[in-house]
């Protein structure tokens, strides 16, 4: 019976010590189905920069080929041009029109938990022979359960943000 107990204590503890990790936020990314004679899947970032509009988290990178990066212009001066190494890790395939759910843990690009504050999601598309997009949201950490919702606007459909 001692041993019993003994085994629960040290599991309780295990328990509390390790701490409960939180639910990552889901960022539903819509790519709109437009019709034209020549489509090209359109170049996505989505990125979160500090109060100071400082890049803190790049989420996701959509790309075909880097030549066409510069066209995702917002994109292109606050990161792509200067961090090679962190576009190459985290770039990704176009994407054809449907929606996509992207899961961020709330930590900056190099690990670290960001701190209680003011922050921005951006999240900018372009297409060869076709229109840019740009939307910037607002939002705090701690978030609490925030949900951002942001209206379709030209080559990005609807966006729901969901900050646990």
């Amino acid at each position: 019976m001692r041993l019993t107990s003994a085994i629960l204590v040290v599991c309780f503890s295990a328990i509390l010590t390790c701490g409960v990790e939180a639910a990552p936020h889901e960022i539903a990314v819509q790519l709109p189905e437009i019709e034209t004679s020549q489509y090209h899947r359109p170049y996505v970032a989505v990125w979160v920069e500090d109060a100071q509009q400082q890049p803190v988290r790049l989420i996701a990178l959509w790309v075909e080929k880097p030549d066409w990066l510069k066209d995702l212009r917002r994109f292109w001066r606050k990161i792509g041009r200067s961090n090679t190494a962190l576009v190459d890790a985290v770039s990704g395939a176009t994407q054809k029109p449907g929606t996509y759910t992207l899961q961020w843990d709330g930590k900056d690009d190099q690990g670290q938990s960001l701190a209680d504050g003011q922050y921005h999601l951006l999240i900018e598309a372009a297409r060869e022979q076709g229109g840019r997009s740009l939307v910037k949201q607002e939002f705090m950490l701690p978030a609490k359960g925030a949900v951002i919702e942001i209206a379709a606007d030209g080559e990005l459909g609807d966006i729901t943000a969901r900050l646990r």
